[in-house]
């Protein structure tokens, strides 16, 4: 068996082994031979080495530990490692943090955005720097998580990360298939992705709009749909959330007003993350409100707008973190969170210097913001 790098591969050679997704989920059986869409497939999976079959490696006699080893160093001769276990170098991961992660990628991202009506977008390393996301995925909470440095002509670019990052973890949460997920994550990151064919004036206006200048801000919902057909490796219902993430399960939305089971699933879970990260992070001519009364009022929504069974995931699982926690309180007092009723949970009570404050009763009181 030969181990080589990607870049190596090419169509005719024959697996030595099953190529596996990062989740253990065999993409190409042993015994195969690859063809041109097959590299495809590898590079949208972020496949870096395969196994050949030791014949087509050109080894002559050799043994196949032998063949193991050469195929090794000539991996190391091409790209300053050694490859797999055949190797005697190895390099310690540099240790990163979900931060330095979203930063890299909210950098990407507005690359790719600002160069997506001249050139084809870079799925392949927008899909890398989420992957890289997704494994301090554990240190994300919705309602915690914020930015450490937002410019403020950067915002579009950090809604759309956020909005990829909670579109995955919610596809999670409601459990869609694992397949499904990172399709999931693409469909939260462009979904707003034809602003870039609105006027940005009219984009960027404070003031009220103009029933022709609202009229042209719906149509971003199709410029995004136009332009991810021409994305590869994003499937169609990344593309039909760009279109249908402002429909309405009751048939009010737009651009076509679908309704119910007309609006892919994936539309349907972006509709929740646009909608919460827009109110939760600071605009321009807007102050970010507070994550509490934002999951209250898409709760609200629920009832004929967004979809009932995935905003309550949505609410239950992201206020999961209560008890124990210190917050602050619309009225600037900081206390404790000590009980979470789980039909009020954006509700608790709360302990402020010893009393106790029931927001289910003191409706007047919110969470302002956790205190981390």
């Amino acid at each position: 068996m030969g181990l080589i790098t990607l870049s190596e591969v090419k169509p005719g050679l024959k697996l030595g082994s099953d190529v596996q997704t990062l989740r253990g989920n065999v993409l190409l059986q042993k015994g195969k031979v690859i063809l041109p869409k097959d590299m495809e497939v590898l590079r949208a999976f972020m496949i870096h080495q395969v196994d050949i079959e030791q014949e087509r490696m050109g080894s002559g006699s050799t043994g196949t530990k032998g063949a193991s080893a050469s195929a090794g160093s000539t991996a190391n001769e091409k790209n300053g490692e050694r490859a797999g276990k055949t190797g005697n170098v190895t390099t310690a991961p540099v240790a990163t943090s979900l931060q330095e992660e979203y930063e890299k990628m909210v950098g990407l991202t507005k690359n790719a955005f600002l160069s997506s009506l001249a050139a084809e977008l870079p799925v392949y390393e927008l899909r890398t720097q989420l992957e890289a996301v997704f494994a301090h995925l554990k240190q994300y909470n919705v309602l915690t998580f914020s930015p450490r440095v937002m410019q403020e002509h950067d915002y579009v670019y950090h809604h759309a990360v956020l909005s990829a990052i909670t579109s995955y973890q919610l596809a999670q949460w409601i459990d869609l298939p694992s397949k499904d997920w990172m399709q999931v994550a693409f469909a939260g990151l462009f979904h707003d992705i034809g602003n870039n064919k609105v006027d940005p004036q009219i984009l960027h206006k404070p003031s009220s709009l103009t029933v022709t200048e609202q009229e042209e801000i719906r149509q971003h919902t199709k410029y995004g749909y136009q332009i991810l057909k021409q994305a590869k490796a994003i499937n169609e219902g990344a593309r039909l959330a760009a279109l249908q993430h402002h429909e309405k399960v009751d048939g009010s939305g737009y651009p076509l007003q679908l309704s119910g089971t007309q609006i892919h699933i994936y539309a349907k879970i972006v509709a929740i993350a646009d909608i919460f990260h827009a109110m939760t992070l600071e605009k321009i001519y807007r102050k970010a409100q507070s994550p509490y009364l934002v999951l209250e009022q898409i709760q609200s929504e629920a009832f004929g707008k967004l979809d009932p069974a995935i905003v309550s995931a949505f609410v239950q699982r992201s206020t999961q973190i209560h008890n124990g926690i210190r917050v602050k309180l619309s009225n600037n007092q900081i206390g404790e969170i000590v009980f979470s009723d789980r039909d009020h949970p954006t509700r608790p009570m709360v302990s402020v210097e010893g009393n106790i404050v029931n927001l289910m009763q003191q409706r007047q009181l919110h969470i302002q913001e956790i205190i981390s």
